[in-house]
């Protein structure tokens, strides 16, 4: 019976994503701005903490209490490695954590949808085979992303380190529409690094994108707090 309600949970899921259209963030944006549908990054970490490879980051009990403090651990190690916020990490799980995170809805829906993205961070498999080239995990896969929360969080910190590096050395010291360089970072993150680097310079977000920055916005002082925790 626990199968079979699973089984049903994910099908309804699955359902629910078609039928709004749902896909990983930085598809492709409409009108009134740049959304962008440039793939983003996230990677694999070795075992740590209490993520470690085969660590579902939904519960065993197949509910959806997912929340992504579990991996604070992980955020705070891998964002240092990285040399970017952990806060910033943090707060994109949890602006990514709309979806069932199961490695077996994962896997179903990319069979619908194969231009899906996979793991806790959701990275698209181009975004993450370019950000692991030359880092500590370049020997894993993007398929191991489902099932290693850890590894997905050590991508997505790369990912935006990498990112960083794509802004202008020297920022205006006030940014357009008030931006700091983290919300810039975000919304990297979310659209691909040309739409970043075209925010940077002026550039009018689509509603996608503003959406993803408000939502990014409303999960800061949750992310702070579950650092500290």
């Amino acid at each position: 019976m626990r199968n079979q309600r699973r089984a049903a949970t994910r099908l309804a899921a699955a359902a629910a994503l078609a039928a709004v259209g749902l896909t990983a963030c930085g598809s492709g944006g409409s009108g009134g701005g740049t959304d962008g549908g440039a793939d983003r990054k996230a990677g694999r970490p070795a075992a740590s903490g209490t993520a470690s490879p085969g660590a579902s980051a939904t519960p065993a009990d197949g509910s959806s209490r997912y929340d992504p403090a579990r991996y604070a651990p992980q955020v705070d190690r891998y964002a240092r490695e990285a040399g970017v916020s952990p806060r910033l990490v943090m707060a994109i799980l949890y602006n990514e954590a709309y979806k069932p995170h199961d490695p077996e809805f994962e896997r179903s829906w990319q069979k619908i949808k194969p231009d899906s993205a996979f793991g806790i961070a959701n990275m698209h498999r181009a975004a993450y085979d370019e950000t692991k080239r030359g880092r500590p995990f370049a020997d894993r896969s993007w398929f191991d992303l489902p099932d290693d929360p850890a590894l997905a969080v050590r991508a997505a910190a790369w990912y935006l380190h990498d990112l960083a590096r794509q802004l202008p050395a020297q920022l205006p010291a006030q940014l357009p529409d008030g931006y700091t360089k983290d919300e810039l970072l975000a919304l990297g993150y979310n659209t691909g690094a040309g739409n970043m680097a075209a925010f940077a310079r002026g550039a009018r977000p689509g509603p996608q994108a503003r959406t993803y920055l408000n939502t990014l916005r409303g999960n800061w002082d949750k992310a702070q707090a579950a650092l500290k925790r």
